[in-house]
C-alpha cells in the first residue's frame, strides 16, 4: 500500500462560543494551521506512533483488546468505536503526527487529532468505502466527547470534519456552509493555558439550569423564538446564580443569528460584523467570566490599535484571540498583541 498523508486543519469558533452544549447554533470556521500524519505500512501488529512536536511515542498493538481506556486517550476510544462498527485493523503502520497548531490554546489541536486519526483509520481498511465528513464529525464527536463523558459539544469536530466556514444547528447537527469570508484575520497566542474542562463544565451545568428554572414556571418557553425585549420579563424568574448564564445563552444565540444573516448577504460590511464580535466578546467576559484579564487588555489594546473586532477563542480560561482586521492595519495589530505579552501572533486565512 502506497504511504498515507492525511492534513486536518484547526477551527476558531467566531460567534455562539458556549452555545453547542445547549444544542444552540454556531458559526466556526477551518483555518490554515494543520495537524499532520504520515503513515507507512509495517511488518508489525501495531501503530508505531512517533509525535515529535511534543518529544511523544506510543505502540498500539492492534491484536490487543481494548480495555480500560484511560480519559483523554483518543487513540483508542477511536479505534474502539470503529471495532465496534466493524472495522477491521489487520496491518501495522509507523505513523508520523505533526503540527502547528497551538496546543491547549482554543484552536482545537485535539479535535484535529481525533479527526486526523479517524480519517487515517477509516483509509487503511481493506474494503474502504467513502465516508462522508457529517460521518466523520460524528465518530470524532463520539472518540472525543461522548465516549469520556465530557462536557463540550459537537462544534469542534464537525467544523473540522467539513471545512471552511460552517454555520451548525446543534440541536439536529445540521451543517450549512457559509461563504469562506470574514475578511482578514489576525490570531494571537496568550500563552496562558486554556481550563477547558472546568469553564466547560461550569458553563453548561449553570446554562441549563437556568433554563430549567425557567421551563418549571413557564413550560411552552421555547429559547428559539425569544426576543430581546423579553429578558426584562423573565431574569427574575431565575435563581441569581444563574441569572448571568441565562443572558448569555439568550445574547449570544440572537448574536449569531444576526451574524449569519448578514454573512449571507451579497455585500458584507465587516465592521458590522466585527462589532457583533465585540458584542460576543462583552458577553463572553463579563457574563460567562471566561477571558483572564490579561487577555482582556490584548483585546482591549487590539481594537484600539486598528482592530475591527476581537474575542477569545474556544472555552475560555486562557488559549487564543482572533481579530478581524482591515489589511492596513494587520502589522499594527500583530505588533499590539505582542506588546501586549502574547507569545505570539500572526495571520491566519478561512480554508
Amino acid at each position: 500500500m502506497k504511504d498515507i498523508y492525511i492534513k486536518v486543519p484547526a477551527r476558531i469558533c467566531f460567534f455562539g462560543d458556549h452555545q453547542d452544549y445547549l444544542g444552540l447554533p454556531v458559526i466556526a470556521g477551518t483555518i490554515n494551521r494543520f495537524i499532520t500524519v504520515y503513515a507507512k505500512e509495517n511488518n508489525n501488529n501495531s501503530f508505531n506512533i512517533s509525535m515529535p512536536d511534543i518529544k511523544r511515542k506510543r505502540i498500539i498493538n492492534i491484536q490487543n483488546q481494548i480495555l480500560n481506556v484511560k480519559q483523554g486517550d483518543y487513540f483508542l476510544s477511536s479505534i474502539d468505536i470503529l471495532k465496534k462498527l466493524g472495522f477491521n485493523f489487520l496491518k501495522g503502520y509507523d505513523v508520523v503526527i505533526t503540527g502547528d497548531i497551538p496546543v491547549n490554546a482554543g484552536l482545537s489541536s485535539s479535535s484535529a487529532l481525533v479527526v486526523a486519526w479517524i480519517r487515517f483509520l477509516i483509509q487503511i481498511q481493506e474494503d474502504s468505502k467513502k465516508i462522508s465528513n457529517f460521518q466523520i464529525g460524528k465518530w470524532a464527536h463520539e472518540s472525543e466527547a461522548l465516549y469520556f463523558d465530557q462536557p463540550g459539544g459537537l462544534m469542534d469536530q464537525y467544523t473540522i470534519a467539513h471545512g471552511g466556514l460552517v454555520f451548525i444547528d446543534t440541536e439536529f447537527a445540521k451543517v450549512e456552509k457559509l461563504p469562506n469570508n470574514l475578511g482578514h484575520l489576525v490570531v494571537a497566542e496568550s500563552g496562558i493555558k486554556k481550563e477547558t474542562l472546568n469553564v466547560l463544565k461550569k458553563a453548561r451545568e449553570y446554562a441549563q439550569n437556568s433554563i430549567k428554572s425557567l421551563l418549571k414556571k413557564h413550560p411552552d418557553f421555547d429559547i428559539k423564538s425569544f426576543k430581546e425585549e423579553d429578558y426584562e420579563k423573565y431574569k427574575n424568574l431565575i435563581p441569581k446564580k444563574y441569572q448571568t448564564y441565562f443572558y448569555s445563552t439568550i445574547f449570544n444565540y440572537i448574536i449569531t443569528l444576526k451574524a449569519k444573516k448578514h454573512i449571507l448577504l451579497n455585500q458584507i460590511n465587516f465592521k458590522f460584523l466585527a462589532e457583533l464580535m465585540n458584542e460576543h466578546q462583552f458577553i463572553l467576559d463579563n457574563y460567562i467570566n471566561n477571558t483572564p484579564k490579561k487577555m482582556a487588555k490584548m483585546i482591549l489594546e487590539a481594537n484600539k490599535s486598528g482592530a475591527l473586532g476581537s474575542k477569545i477563542v474556544g472555552s475560555g480560561g486562557g488559549g487564543c484571540i482572533v481579530a478581524m482586521v482591515e489589511k492596513k492595519n494587520i502589522s499594527k495589530v500583530i505588533e499590539t498583541f505582542i506588546k501586549n505579552g502574547a507569545v505570539n501572533a500572526y495571520e491566519v486565512k478561512l480554508i
